[in-house]
C-alpha cells in the first residue's frame, strides 16, 4: 500500500473522467500531483501512459526526470526501473514520452494508451489536438491536461475552460490551494505583485491575458477580434486562390491560402509542417485542389508567393525550389526582399482589410496572437527583433503574404491576384531574363 499526500484540490484525479483538467498559476503542484497519481494508478493496474506536450526535442524537455524524482519520494523504486527513454513497472505498466507537433505517424501508434498527461497544453495546436484525441480510443482512456493559461482564445483554453466538454472535470488550481507552497516562491510571488500587478495576476493567480506581453501584432489582433474577423470564410470558387510561403526542412515551412474579393483579403486556410521535402507541400496543394466530393476542397489556385531564398540551388537537387514549383505546373513568384521590420510594418498595414477562417486557420491564427519580440539579454527589454521560436515561421509567411498582396494603382485592370509595383516589376524581369521564373516559361 502506497501511502502519498495530495492537495484536496487535485482529489478529483481519482474521479473517473475521459478529461482531467487542471490550470492555474505557478506553485499550485499540478505537475508534481498529476506525476504522483498516474504512479499510483500504474502500480495498481497496469497502464500504458503517454506523457506528452507541444514541442520535445529531447527527454529533457518532458515530464521524465519528474516521474523519476516522484517515484524516489513515493518509495516505488523496487516497483519501478527507470530506464533512458522510458519507464516500466513490473505490472506491466509502461510510460511512454513523445511530442506532438509535426509527430502524427508516431502520436497515432499510441492508439493502446489507456492514459494520457499532456503537460504546458497551454501552447497545443488545434492540430495536435484534432490528431490525439481520436487516437485515444481505447475503452477507459482518458487525458490528463496540466497547463498555465496565457491568452483566453488559446486553442486548449477555449477547448477544455471556456468550453468544456460535458465528460470533463475542470479544475482552476493556484498556490494558494497547495499546502507545501514554499516560502522561496511566496518571496518571489509577493515581490512580483509589488513591482507588477498584472503580472502576478497572470503568473500566480493563472488569470488569461487578452495580449501577450511584447506581441507583435498586439494591437491589430484586439482590433481583428472586437470586429469579428476570426470568424467563418467561406471559400469562394469564383476566385483564384494564392498562397504565401515560408520555407524551411528542419525548420517549420508554413503556408497561408488567401483569396482577394473585392477589398478584402480573406485568409480562407493555412498549413504548416516541418522535416518534408517538397513534394510533401506539392502533396497538400493536390489534395486541396480535389472536389469535395473527392475528399479535397476544390480550390483553383493562382499564383504561389515563395521567399527570396526559394532560388537557392539545393545540395540535393539540380532545380531550385521555385523551379521544381514551375515544372510541377504552379505559377510562382517570389517576394520581394524586405527588412524584417518593414515586413511587419506591411503586416500591420493590410491586418484590417483580413478576415481569418476561425476553424482552418487556428494554427495560424495562435502563432500571430503569440509572435512576440526577443528580450535584450543584457537589459531584460524587448528587443526590435522578433523572437523565433514555435509562432515566427506562421508569422514570417503571412508577412511575405502582407509584402506581397494587392494595393493595384487608379490605372491597372482590375485583376483578382497580387498587383502593386513589385508585380510589374517582376512581369519586366520575366519578360526581359531567361533566369529565375523565366525557367519554366
Amino acid at each position: 500500500m502506497v501511502q502519498a499526500q495530495f492537495p484536496e484540490a487535485l482529489a478529483f484525479l481519482f474521479e473517473r473522467a475521459r478529461y482531467k483538467v487542471a490550470y492555474g498559476g505557478r506553485g499550485s503542484g499540478k505537475s508534481w500531483g498529476f506525476a504522483r497519481a498516474l504512479l499510483i494508478e500504474a502500480a495498481q493496474s497496469p497502464q500504458r501512459v503517454l506523457c506528452t506536450r507541444e514541442f520535445q526535442i529531447s527527454l529533457v524537455d518532458s515530464v521524465h526526470k519528474l516521474l523519476a524524482d516522484q517515484i524516489e519520494s513515493l518509495g516505488l523504486s523496487d516497483f519501478y526501473e527507470v530506464q533512458q527513454t522510458t519507464i516500466r513497472g513490473c505490472n506491466g505498466s509502461e510510460f511512454l514520452f513523445a511530442g506532438l507537433r509535426h509527430n502524427v505517424s508516431k502520436i497515432k501508434s499510441f492508439e493502446g494508451c489507456s492514459r494520457v498527461w499532456v503537460e504546458e497544453a497551454q501552447s497545443v495546436s488545434k492540430s495536435s489536438w484534432d490528431t490525439l484525441i481520436p487516437t485515444i480510443r481505447k475503452p477507459g482512456s482518458e487525458i490528463w491536461i496540466t497547463f498555465n493559461p496565457e491568452l483566453e482564445a488559446d486553442i486548449t483554453y477555449q477547448r477544455f475552460v471556456a468550453n468544456a466538454p460535458s465528460n470533463a472535470i475542470v479544475r482552476k488550481v493556484n498556490w494558494s490551494e497547495n499546502p507545501w507552497f514554499p516560502e522561496e516562491l511566496r518571496i518571489e510571488k509577493d515581490a512580483l505583485l509589488e513591482r507588477d500587478p498584472v503580472a502576478h495576476a497572470t503568473v500566480w493567480e493563472g488569470h488569461c491575458k487578452q495580449v501577450l506581453d511584447g506581441a507583435i501584432y498586439a494591437n491589430e489582433i484586439l482590433a481583428a477580434a472586437t470586429a469579428k474577423r476570426f470568424t467563418k470564410v467561406p471559400y469562394d470558387p469564383t476566385k483564384p486562390v494564392h498562397t504565401f510561403w515560408d520555407l524551411g526542412r528542419a525548420d517549420k515551412t508554413s503556408i497561408w491560402f488567401a483569396q482577394i474579393v473585392g477589398f478584402e483579403f480573406r485568409l480562407i486556410d493555412f498549413y504548416e509542417n516541418r522535416g518534408h521535402a517538397l513534394g510533401h507541400y506539392l502533396d497538400v496543394l493536390k489534395e486541396r485542389a480535389l472536389p469535395v466530393e473527392q475528399g479535397g476542397k476544390g480550390y483553383v489556385y493562382g499564383e504561389h508567393w515563395l521567399p527570396h531564398d526559394a532560388r537557392n540551388e539545393l545540395l540535393a537537387s539540380e532545380r531550385t525550389i521555385e523551379q521544381q514549383m514551375w515544372a510541377a505546373g504552379h505559377q510562382v513568384r517570389i517576394t520581394p526582399k524586405l527588412s524584417v521590420a518593414s515586413g511587419i510594418d506591411a503586416a500591420r498595414q493590410v491586418f484590417a482589410r483580413c478576415f481569418f477562417d476561425e476553424e482552418r486557420c487556428a494554427d495560424g491564427i495562435q502563432a500571430l496572437r503569440n509572435y512576440r519580440y526577443d528580450v535584450d539579454e543584457m537589459t531584460q527589454a524587448f528587443s526590435k527583433n522578433p523572437l523565433h521560436d514555435w509562432a515566427s515561421h506562421a508569422a514570417d509567411a503571412f508577412r511575405y503574404f502582407a509584402v506581397a498582396i494587392a494595393e493595384p494603382r487608379p490605372d491597372d485592370p482590375p485583376v483578382n491576384t497580387p498587383n502593386d509595383r513589385y508585380d510589374r516589376r517582376r512581369r519586366r524581369e520575366r519578360a526581359e531574363t531567361t533566369q529565375g521564373t523565366g525557367w519554366a516559361a
